[in-house]
């Protein structure tokens, strides 16, 4: 009779414990989705900033060139 009450104790107690982590196991789909969304944003994050370094680079040189002729300009003016 003891031996019953502890296998239902034990049924129980497991009912419980699925019951608890049903909504947790739904979660972490949503959770792996949100880390995926992520990732994706990180990855388009770090290609911008690969294009905004080139760009940088590309406004410098410009920016010389343009330096480069009015300094020319300057001098043919003279």
């Amino acid at each position: 009779m003891l031996l019953w009450i502890w296998i239902a104790v034990v049924v129980v107690g497991l009912i419980i414990l699925i019951a608890a982590a049903a909504p947790l196991l739904g979660r972490l789909s949503e959770l792996r989705r949100a880390a995926v969304k992520l990732q994706r944003r990180q990855e388009e994050a770090m290609k911008l900033q690969e294009k905004a370094l080139v760009l940088q680079e590309t406004v410098l040189e410009v920016q010389q060139r343009a330096e480069t002729t009015q300094s020319k300009l300057a001098a043919i003016r003279r």
